[in-house]
């Protein structure tokens, strides 16, 4: 097969030399414009560099006016991010500010409420400080009559008493003396001991109530003998008879 093709393409070009040449003349001269497609193509080659040119101008016009734009923005963001933050800044201080203030005056209307009811109770206080202070007044006065009179009864009393109680303190061989106590008397005998006429014995009188009673006895006595007596003084309000039935208790408990 190789062969064939071979001595095949031997004779072609012997063929097709020797008839090419009067097929060319043969044909007719037929002109295609390569000249003015070639200008045409220059031409337009020529106006899209220019377009390409002016597009690329226009881009990095825009590139340019683009990126000063969004630099301005960048800007003008960080100016307002700042401007952003200051008033943050400032409503901040502005919150902290007012809750301050509110703290003040929460505290200051705390302080008048205390004050206010320190000033009420204080009047209050004072209210009845005075009172009591006219009622200690009108017990003082109800005391000093009440005692004006006692000192004018007694003081009559003590006219009528004074030769009564010498005869008895004679009679009785009896003195009294105070103990120290308001309201309280001691009655002391002697010559109640055959033995010592000297030797002393003695009971204290407590007249702080209207019915007295004996605090007190040296030496001592049964507690039922003492309370009869002092159960008569109590009714009769005689002291002489009182007073001789105790030195008969004391000379008793000395036998």
């Amino acid at each position: 097969m190789f062969e064939l093709s071979a001595s095949t393409n031997a004779v072609r070009p012997s063929f097709l030399t020797a008839d090419a040449h009067s097929m060319a003349d043969s044909l007719p001269s037929i002109n295609f414009g390569f000249d003015d497609l070639r200008d045409r193509m220059a031409r337009f080659t020529e106006r899209f560099d220019t377009f390409i040119a002016k597009g690329r101008k226009q881009v990095l016009e825009e590139r340019n006016r683009f990126r000063i734009n969004v630099a301005e923005l960048q800007e003008d963001q960080r100016l307002k991010s700042r401007e952003i933050e200051n008033l943050a800044q400032k409503s901040s201080n502005h919150a902290q500010t007012i809750d301050k203030e509110a703290a003040e005056t929460a505290e200051m209307h705390a302080a008048i409420t205390s004050i206010t009811q320190q000033r009420d109770a204080r009047a209050q206080h004072r209210d009845r400080i005075r009172s009591e202070i006219a009622a200690i007044r009108k017990q003082i006065a109800q005391r000093q009559s009440t005692q004006q009179q006692y000192a004018k009864a007694i003081d009559e009393q003590a006219r009528v008493n004074t030769p009564e109680l010498d005869f008895w303190q004679t009679y009785l061989c009896m003195r009294i003396e105070g103990t120290g106590t308001v309201d309280r008397l001691r009655f002391v005998f002697t010559h109640v001991d055959e033995k010592d006429w000297e030797r002393e014995v003695s009971f204290d009188l407590d007249t702080e109530k209207r019915d007295y009673r004996v605090a007190s006895v040296k030496p001592k006595l049964d507690a039922e003998q003492i309370q009869h007596c002092v159960e008569r003084l109590n009714d009769n309000r005689e002291l002489g008879p009182f007073l001789k039935n105790m030195r008969e208790l004391l000379t008793a408990a000395l036998k």
